[in-house]
């Protein structure tokens, strides 16, 4: 193997990029030399492993320093094969199953010969297609948000299970659902469900503590008042949620302790199967309470996992497990919505997203120190909306560090998903080629470009897409990169298609026909203005009073409008409500269309709104019916008649 070298470094490196206005732009050297440390960070005892991709179906053309004739030798746990590679593809056998292998190539010039070794990633054609070519129809839902008479003022895995019930009735062929990483449950920050201490384990305070056979009830446990309070509160309050339900988890873990039945057993049986990374999750979760501080910043032994393992003691472990045991409780409980879906026969079940990156003070970055970049963060560059540029506080994977493990941290991330979901949905694809990062300490305007290596992560990806048989979709928006789009959709990746971003160079609307089959179609998202919001101009409203630029002038909007009345209209759309926008969804090619529930509900305030945190309650709004009255909502029942009339119902 070769070592990870400077040169190496700085082609993976931007220096210049050209912003969304077709400028180009030129990074500053601090930020050059910033990234190029953190990206050489663990060298030089780092060595590269090289990585080779086939595709069954394709040749192999592996990435030799050196042409000419060779010999090639393929190791795998099932035995061996070998070839000589005369003009520098390898043949492999038409039988290799998809997986990872030992590739071995030696090389002959002057004389002399060079042997490299490196990982050969053997994917699938595509990722995964879905069972048949039918076109589905799914509801999308901010989980904390939902409202019931028996969650604890944020939504829960038991809401989860009757939201599946209420997609059977509709028709609909699943959920999709905000992220369900794990948060930083125990403080008062952003409760974004797009920044994540873990993207490999869930939000326990989406567990359900009345269906949880150890806690005492509330009664009993003398939470009548709290959760009462917590009840009736019109915005979810993350923070107030969490404290209790720690207590409450607390309370169910200390009788659980001397559970020696049946689910003890249970649990012994989780913590095999996760393995090592689940102690080191529960033991990060330990001391970060411990210390409250970042991670870099405790005692030095704990700044690894390593290290920290070595400091437990025997009285620390009991309270370490307490975590291990809230992960299996949540993973006991989503399972069981996954079961709910498949017996009620639902094609899709649930559609996850899955975030762009993780916080660099939290388990991931702690745990996977070299496979991810605290000291940078991911953003964008200057756009016409954000002239100052976007820094959005999460850490990459470091491509070199992916290399060098063979891409677990990427597996495991996607894994993570992947296990309970019929599709998921990657935040920011954009990201497999390239990121924009910013060091630490720097302004939003002075960040540069890290390239990834695309074809090996696609590769993994459809690895363990068709191995969940899970759909991946790719979240394209924005300034997408010449050919990427069709690069992803070369290797089955569906695009994501917003309808309000599908409009002509006059503004008009794209037809139906003009969308793409294997995509997601959307009318908004949880960035951008509800359909009420937009139609009735509330969101420009809402940040003029801000003070934020919204980018459009009313007149804009009353143009948009009215392009979004004729594009109906020559649908047959009677009137102009969210039913006549779903029933143009419909009418798409689009194997896949999602109606947001606070589209369906007519609310006008959006779940996000970007560049605010306290101005505006984003990601804490709950839904103004509770769940029970869904069921025999008139607008729901209205937008799946129009979606069945277009063929998508799975009844």
């Amino acid at each position: 193997m070769d070592p990870v070298g400077e040169r190496d470094i700085h082609r993976r490196i931007e220096a210049t990029y050209r912003d969304a206005r077709g400028v180009e732009r030129e990074a500053p050297a601090q930020a050059i030399a910033l990234i190029a440390a953190a990206l050489a960070h663990g060298t030089p005892a780092r060595r590269r492993l090289r990585t080779a991709v086939a595709r069954a179906g394709h040749g192999l053309q592996p990435p030799l320093r050196r042409r000419g004739p060779a010999h090639w030798e393929l190791l795998s746990n099932d035995g061996a094969a070998s070839g000589e590679i005369p003009g520098g593809a390898i043949d492999l056998p038409e039988d290799l199953p998809v997986g990872n292998y030992a590739l071995k190539v030696t090389t002959s010039s002057g004389g002399r010969r060079r042997t490299e070794t490196m990982t050969l990633l053997r994917a699938p054609p595509q990722s995964y297609q879905g069972r048949d070519n039918s076109r589905m129809w799914a509801l999308a839902v901010q989980l904390y948000g939902v409202r019931s008479q028996r969650n604890w003022g944020h939504g829960d895995f038991t809401d989860l299970a009757h939201l599946l019930e209420l997609a059977s009735e509709l028709g609909a062929a699943g959920i999709g659902l905000n992220p369900l990483h794990c948060l930083f449950d125990d403080c008062a920050e952003t409760p974004s469900p797009y920044s994540p201490n873990s993207r490999v384990f869930l939000n326990p305070l989406y567990i359900d503590l009345e269906a949880v056979p150890e806690f005492p009830g509330i009664d009993a446990a003398g939470l009548n008042a709290e959760v009462a309070d917590l009840r009736r509160r019109e915005l979810v309050d993350h923070a107030g949620v969490a404290r209790l339900k720690t207590k409450a988890l607390h309370l169910a873990y200390q009788n659980f302790r001397y559970d020696k039945g049946p689910r003890s057993e249970a649990f012994e049986r989780f913590r095999r199967e996760r393995g090592a990374v689940l102690t080191r999750f529960a033991c990060f979760e330990f001391l970060r309470r411990a210390h409250g501080k970042p991670w870099w910043e405790w005692p030095e032994p704990q700044r690894t996992p390593a290290g920290a393992a070595a400091t437990m003691t025997e009285t620390a472990d009991v309270d370490v497990m307490f975590f291990a045991y809230v992960q299996w409780l949540a993973e006991q409980q989503l399972q069981a919505c996954c079961e709910r879906a498949r017996d009620l026969g639902l094609p899709l079940g649930l559609y996850l997203d899955v975030a762009v990156g993780v916080r660099p003070d939290g388990f991931d970055a702690w745990n996977e120190q070299d496979a991810i970049l605290a000291s940078l963060r991911v953003g964008a560059p200057p756009d016409p909306f954000n002239v100052a540029g976007q820094n959005w506080g999460l850490a990459a994977f470091n491509p070199f560090g992916l290399e060098a493990r063979a891409f677990e941290p990427f597996r495991m991330m996607l894994r993570a998903s992947m296990r309970y979901a019929g599709a998921i949905r990657i935040d920011h694809v954009l990201g497999l080629r390239r990121v924009y990062v910013i060091p630490k300490g720097l302004r939003a305007d002075q960040g540069a470009y890290v390239r990834y290596p695309i074809e090996a992560l696609l590769a993994v990806i459809a690895q363990e897409s068709v191995c969940h048989r899970c759909i991946v979709v790719g979240e394209d928006l924005g300034t997408v990169p010449e050919g990427l789009r069709e690069t992803l959709a070369d290797w089955g990746i569906w695009s994501y298609q917003v309808m309000m971003f599908e409009r002509a160079r006059n503004g008009a609307f794209q037809p139906p026909q003009s969308y793409r089959a294997n995509a997601l179609a959307t009318f908004s998202t949880h960035d951008l203005p509800t359909f009420a919001g937009w139609a009735s101009g509330h969101d420009l409203e809402a940040k003029r009073a801000l003070g934020i630029d919204p980018g459009e002038t009313d007149e804009e909007r009353r143009a948009a409008w009215r392009y979004l009345r004729n594009a109906l209209s020559a649908c047959s759309a009677t009137d102009m409500d969210f039913s006549s926008v779903a029933a143009f969804l419909g009418d798409t090619p689009s194997r896949l269309v999602v109606v947001a529930i606070e589209d369906a509900l007519g609310i006008r305030d959006q779940a996000n709104m970007p560049g605010t945190i306290d101005e505006h309650p984003n990601w804490r709004r709950r839904l103004p019916v509770s769940l029970h009255d869904l069921r025999s909502n008139p607008r729901l029942e209205e937008i799946a008649e129009a979606l069945r009339r277009a063929g998508r119902s799975t009844r």
